[in-house]
């Protein structure tokens, strides 16, 4: 069996302050993947700061830049300086009244290789995202890099089959999606852990309807609630999973450098051997264009 393997990064990490300090930090880890051989390093979403979405002020719309502006800059720069694709994840300001949730994508060479929009955007108890994120208007479409074709996804788009499935079907080689989840600290236990494996379980659902390898990264730490409730404890437990759903790595619930290698040639033994996009009934699915079928 042919082989093409690809050595990835995540780098699950928590607030370290403003953008100026968790940038710094991003460097330093972005150096020690490339030392470690790493060709691809993601990030976690909105990397630059809190999660501020905890609460919805227009003060934070401050935070926001432009796309080129100088987060792009700096990570572009990065990306050059250690020869490796770097997937981030900005608050894009695009027009006055006007923001997303933006992934970048740098290639090695430190060129904008392409830019993501997050498509579904979350307005749930300490998520309030669609007061600061109009959503995406660029579509699932992959980004080329030097590396391969990237299908990139940013958080709330995990609970989608249908996001996945368009970047696969439009080519894409990995999916990959900048995450910032996490629980609510007076939340039992055991509902904790239903949050976190249904979210896991989401992933692996994808690679294997997909046959392609997911890799998710996600922030860590207590990140407190500005309206004085209980803040979010984000869960970290960013993974690295084959495109049978197998698990190439795994972090735990700390600031953690994740490493692990990929055989993107694998993708084309498992579609073999599991034909999922022959077996499409593309000729029963019109209903999927509703909201809900009365």
């Amino acid at each position: 069996m042919k082989t093409r393997t690809l050595p990835v990064a995540l780098i699950q990490e928590k607030n370290h302050g403003g953008a100026e300090d968790n940038l710094a930090v991003i460097e330093a880890r972005v150096a020690e993947a490339a030392r470690q051989g790493a060709k691809l390093v993601l990030l976690q979403e909105l990397h630059n700061g809190a999660y501020f979405c905890q609460h919805e002020s227009v003060d934070e719309f401050d935070l926001a830049e432009t796309i080129p502006g100088p987060s792009t800059e700096r990570l572009g720069r990065l990306a050059k300086r250690h020869g490796v694709v770097l997937v981030s994840s900005l608050f894009e300001k695009r027009a006055t009244g006007l923001y997303h949730n933006t992934a970048v994508v740098f290639d090695a060479d430190g060129s904008t290789a392409g830019k993501y929009r997050k498509m579904h955007i979350p307005d749930d108890p300490g998520f309030y995202e669609k007061f600061y994120f109009t959503p995406g208007d660029i579509g699932f479409e992959p980004i080329d890099t030097s590396v391969g074709r990237l299908g990139v996804l940013v958080c709330w788009d995990q609970w989608y089959p249908e996001g996945a499935r368009l970047m696969a079907l439009a080519g894409a080689e990995l999916l990959l999606y900048p995450t910032a989840i996490g629980w609510d600290p007076d939340d039992a236990q055991d509902e904790k852990n239903r949050q976190r494996d249904a979210w896991v379980l989401s992933h692996r659902g994808h690679a294997v309807a997909n046959g392609l390898p997911v890799l998710s990264c996600n922030r860590v730490g207590h990140e407190a609630s500005p309206l004085g409730a209980s803040g979010i404890d984000f869960w970290g437990n960013s993974h690295v999973l084959g495109p049978q759903g197998e698990f190439l790595a795994e972090a735990g619930g700390d600031p953690t450098l994740l490493m692990a290698e990929v055989d993107l040639q694998r993708s084309e033994h498992v579609r073999r051997i599991w034909p999922f996009l022959r077996d499409r009934r593309i000729d029963a699915y019109d209903d999927l264009l509703k909201r809900y079928r009365d």
